[in-house]
């Protein structure tokens, strides 16, 4: 047995307030080659590959793993859906191998999973589907308390919307917003199945 500098044994679980419903896991993910946004309900982060994971095979495996490691005991993934309009913008073809890459294992691992276009969430964020990246960075803050700062502020604000979007759809709004932004629910591609967390 080796010393540790932390303690690696698991923290017990909390046990809900009596007649308290537990909030389900969501994740929120804005795939991305360079800066991976993933979120909850109260934390976001950006997965950005080390130089020795750059290119290639080894980046869409690095990027691959650490997804699925996080996103391992959710109830619910919302992913961003394609921006068709980038079609032709170099690393797309790589890009889209990514995307596939995390829905397959999101499917082989039966975690349901929704598919959310870029403008539906902007729209929850902010109200309006072509918000700025900055606005929806503002809107995370105002509407959700996340704080999206550092290196890939963008991509995090951009999946906790997400996250929060994902909550609300199983019947957990984390806030109240106005019908501009719940508009967005509308616009979304929500998974067929039943998910067994849902109100």
């Amino acid at each position: 047995m080796t010393d540790t500098l932390f303690d690696t044994a698991p923290a017990p679980a909390l046990a809900p307030a009596a007649g308290a419903t537990p909030r389900p896991l969501v994740i929120g993910l804005d795939p991305s080659l360079t800066s991976c946004g993933i979120a909850g309900a109260d934390w976001a982060d950006a997965l950005r590959p080390r130089k020795a994971h750059a290119r290639g095979h080894l980046r869409l495996s690095w990027l691959r793993t650490e997804i699925a490691d996080r996103t391992r005991l959710a109830d619910l993934v919302v992913i961003e859906g394609p921006s068709y309009g980038h079609g032709a913008m170099a690393g797309h073809h790589e890009m889209a191998g990514l995307w596939w890459l995390i829905a397959h294992d999101l499917w082989r691992r039966e975690i349901p999973y929704a598919v959310c276009p870029p403008s539906q969430r902007a729209m929850y964020a902010t109200g309006k589907g072509n918000a700025a990246k900055g606005a929806v960075r503002d809107g995370v803050r105002q509407h959700f308390g996340i704080e999206c700062d550092g290196p890939g502020r963008y991509d995090k604000a951009d999946a906790a919307s997400m996250a929060h979007l994902g909550l609300h759809w199983l019947g957990y709004p984390t806030t109240e917003l106005p019908d501009t932004h719940t508009r967005a629910l509308a616009g979304v591609q929500w998974p067929t199945q039943i998910v067994a967390v849902a109100q």
